[in-house]
């Protein structure tokens, strides 16, 4: 049973957002790991998941930033072991790279609110509950990967054919970023300003659309990640007596 999630963050604001939510309704503990900075490990317990997160340089950038190295090692380790693995945009094309897939610049940026596109795979899989905000997610990206090897392309969009991808029940590969709240977007807009003004994304326009779209995305979000647990076999915690009359 999994009971722990390691979570490599790249950047303070990128966290798992509202996917800890879910993960705290079935006791697992998130256990962050500043990239670049912290020690990681060799292996991971049997009880432990590995989620890799996003943040703004690129998943072939060792020569930059040597820490990557470490990062796929222990993703290699994680996928050896057959823990579950769940990557976030960069993290995706992390996860992609280890598969042996190529990470490269995609055609253009992706940046802002709008739908995916389910492939057959992708609507019986957990990204199915993404209908209930009519498939919009938040797009922050400007690489892309190849779809590796002996997994199942699960979303696209026209930008991007290779937009989530699956192996099993237990690695999950995500281009976009569903698990944002959107009462957090402003910590976005501060850290990527220089991003957004280099290629002409008014912020106003990002909060506009966060008030739109934000709250059915995060139930979307939390449904998906939580029929994810489910198909990893972790049930919700059973409310306690105290838990169950606070919220009658």
């Amino acid at each position: 049973m999994i009971r722990q999630i390691v979570a490599l963050r790249h950047v303070a604001f990128e966290d798992l957002g509202t996917f800890a939510d879910v993960a705290a309704a079935r006791g697992i503990a998130i256990v962050y790991r500043e990239a670049g900075i912290d020690a990681l490990p060799r292996t991971l317990a049997e009880d432990t998941a590995l989620a890799v997160l996003g943040g703004p340089i690129g998943a072939y950038e060792e020569d930059r930033y040597p820490f990557l190295l470490d990062e796929l090692r222990l993703i290699d380790a994680a996928l050896a072991a057959g823990r579950p693995v769940l990557g976030i945009c960069l993290g995706a094309q992390l996860l992609a790279r280890a598969l042996g897939a190529r990470v490269y610049p995609g055609k253009a940026k992706e940046i802002g609110f709008a739908p995916v596109t389910l492939t057959p795979a992708g609507e019986k899989s957990c990204l199915g509950q993404l209908a209930a905000s009519g498939n919009v997610v938040l797009h922050w990206h400007g690489d892309t990967f190849d779809l590796p090897a002996g997994t199942e392309r699960l979303a696209e969009t026209p930008i991007t054919p290779n937009q989530a991808f699956s192996r099993g029940p237990g690695v999950l590969g995500l281009q976009f970023h569903p698990e944002l709240r959107a009462a957090e977007l402003e910590r976005w807009l501060i850290g990527h300003t220089a991003e957004l003004s280099a290629v002409g994304i008014d912020p106003r326009d990002l909060r506009r659309d966060a008030a739109l779209h934000g709250a059915r995305l995060e139930a979307a979000a939390r449904a998906m990640m939580a029929a994810w647990f489910d198909g990893l076999g972790i049930p919700e915690r059973a409310a306690t007596p105290a838990s169950a009359a606070a919220r009658a």
